[in-house]
């Protein structure tokens, strides 16, 4: 197959683009557009005490999508396993996106390594497409492989036991999270996560995540697109590696993210804090938006 190339925006386009968001603001002074072209979300892990449920049900609904792309990890088979954790909250994840495709909007499903039964599963559902992966072309031409991710990652692939022990030790960590969280709120402090400083500090953890992200964007290559698109590592990102630019979308467990595209075909992340979900109105704010070619690091 021959590779694709397209033109990279200018950067007065860019310049253009970075001023219609700013950080911080309530959705009523977002000046951006409330329905976006396409979105990704990813390891969502229903099922779970670590889902931040309610963040997710406010960004679907306070934004609709021609597309979205449910990036694995949607129903963490995992922990069911285990013992059974299923509040009325995830069931109305699930008919969110249910409605949502009922009303045009078009999704894809792409299986992670928590739900990989689904991969039994694969074909079309109405407006529901179930795929092991997909190739996405965004307003502007830029081509993006959209993946799991699991697929690059050598101990999930290869050394299962282990797989299965540090989610063990993983959800240990996040079932800490709501005692810590409930002390920082009676303080007024902000989220914050144990899990997600943990595995920023550990520098194995560290350097895993760092070549990962490597590993994924030279997957990418042999799909002769411009990008690719994960998730799995639960650490949202936009980076360019060589010709290949990089998108992990995030989780909803800790970082509460997503990918969002508008009609011009940039693509920007998106955060939803879990402390504000109570309010009539949720209050996201972009943490990063750097067209193709505009580098993040």
């Amino acid at each position: 197959m021959q590779a694709s190339t397209f033109p990279r925006r200018d950067s007065e386009r860019i310049f253009a683009a970075q001023q219609r968001f700013s950080f911080g603001k309530s959705p009523e002074q977002l000046p951006g557009p409330r329905r976006y072209r396409t979105a990704w979300i990813s390891d969502t892990h229903l099922g779970t005490r670590g889902c931040n449920a309610t963040a997710l049900l406010n960004f679907l609904r306070e934004n609709d999508f021609e597309t979205l792309y449910v990036v694995g990890d949607l129903i963490d088979i995992w922990s069911l396993r285990r013992g059974i954790y299923w509040p009325q909250q995830h069931n109305d994840v699930i008919q969110k996106i249910l409605r949502k495709a009922r009303k045009g909007t078009r999704v894809i499903y792409i299986p992670g390594n928590h739900d990989e039964l689904v991969v039994s599963f694969l074909g079309a559902y109405g407006n529901i497409d179930i795929k092991e992966n997909a190739v996405h072309v965004t307003a502007c031409g830029e081509r993006i492989l959209i993946i799991h991710g699991h697929e690059l990652d050598a101990v999930v692939q290869n050394v299962k036991w282990l797989a299965f022990a540090g989610d063990v030790g993983y959800q240990f960590l996040l079932s800490l999270n709501p005692l810590i969280n409930f002390v920082r709120r009676r303080f007024g402090l902000g989220y914050w996560s144990l899990s997600a400083y943990a595995k920023r500090r550990v520098k194995d953890a560290v350097s895993f995540i760092g070549k990962f992200e490597a590993a994924v964007a030279h997957y990418a290559e042999r799909y002769h697109v411009d990008a690719v698109l994960c998730g799995h590592s639960h650490s949202p990102a936009i980076r360019e590696f060589g010709n290949i630019t990089y998108y992990n979308c995030g989780d909803w467990v800790e970082s509460c993210s997503a990918l969002v595209e508008g009609g011009d075909g940039i693509i920007s992340l998106v955060n939803y804090d879990p402390f504000v979900m109570n309010r009539p109105a949720a209050s996201p704010t972009i943490d990063s938006l750097r067209p193709q070619g505009m580098s993040a690091r």
